[in-house]
């Protein structure tokens, strides 16, 4: 059987080694990104950049997007000379971005109404880290059956894939993973200020509560870096937390479901953001504290 060629659009922090890691399990795959310097690069590493989006639909089975937010979703499967227009019922569309869920389920249904290309909500967890070592978990909306049949083509990026549901249930299960990691590394940063300014070597943190209860991913992967202000290699956005947080906000709304955890930190992240900082990492959110440790100083001076 003839394997799938594979179309990606969104050359960002995840695409780029999502698509990397396609390429390298044998799949054809071709690449768009809305701004094409951010595809340059991957010429020179065996994956075909599209100069147009229809070019790389109509070249390709298998449509995965990996954008920003809802709204970059809306642009490249409505949009002028969007998916819509050229994609046919052969194609499946497989969204990795975390977008609104409401919003993936019309987009799915008007996709489907509009070309009978089919739809599936696949955002994903593990940060770029996981994208380039093929250890993400992936969270899945849609038929069943089709999942089943995408499973192979998404084996090279995930540790696992999981079925939640029917269309959007995907979205509604990130938004939950997202609000464990937002509330996680917000209440990282106080940990690391607090313990700095008790005198402990709040670089020793991960590795003291490492498989402990307290321990996690983000701790030792964010937790170091906060204790050494190592802020340069952006691994992730603090504008990206703030927009999952404002969605979980939303959809707790809409439920009549409490989350005041998440309402306090989409707050928190909202601050911190503008403070310029919305498209530096994460683990910069230790300034908020440690500036007050600063200031402290100054005042018994």
């Amino acid at each position: 059987m003839t394997q799938p060629r594979i179309g990606f659009i969104g050359m960002g922090l995840m695409g780029v080694p999502m698509s990397l890691r396609l390429q390298q399990a044998g799949y054809d795959v071709l690449v768009w990104n809305r701004s094409p310097d951010k595809a340059e690069s991957l010429k020179n590493k065996g994956l075909q950049v599209c100069d147009r989006l229809p070019e790389l639909v109509a070249q390709t089975d298998i449509l995965m997007t990996c954008v920003t937010d809802t709204l970059a979703v809306e642009a490249v499967v409505f949009g002028p000379d969007g998916i819509a227009q050229h994609a046919h019922q052969d194609h499946v569309l497989v969204d990795f971005s975390s977008i609104d869920p409401d919003a993936t389920r019309d987009m799915s249904s008007r996709l489907e109404k509009c070309c009978g290309a089919r739809w599936v909500d696949a955002p994903v967890s593990g940060g770029v880290a996981g994208a380039e070592q093929g250890t993400l978990a992936i969270m899945t909306g849609g038929d069943a059956a089709l999942i089943d049949a995408l499973r192979p083509v998404l084996a090279p990026l995930s540790q696992r894939v999981t079925h939640m549901g029917s269309v959007g249930a995907g979205q509604v299960t990130k938004i939950c993973n997202q609000m464990l990691v937002s509330c996680n590394v917000l209440v990282m940063a106080e940990v690391m200020a607090m313990a700095e300014k008790a005198g402990v070597d709040a670089g020793s943190i991960p590795q003291a509560l490492q498989g402990g209860f307290a321990d996690s991913t983000p701790l030792q992967l964010t937790g170091p870096r906060m204790a050494a202000r190592d802020y340069d290699s952006v691994k992730w956005h603090v504008k990206t937390l703030l927009k999952d947080l404002d969605m979980a906000n939303a959809l707790g709304k809409s439920l009549h479901s409490s989350i005041p955890m998440a309402g306090l930190g989409a707050e928190l992240m909202r601050l911190h953001a503008s403070q310029g900082n919305a498209e530096r990492d994460p683990c910069t959110l230790i300034e908020m504290y440690a500036k007050k440790q600063k200031n402290d100083q100054e005042d018994k001076q």
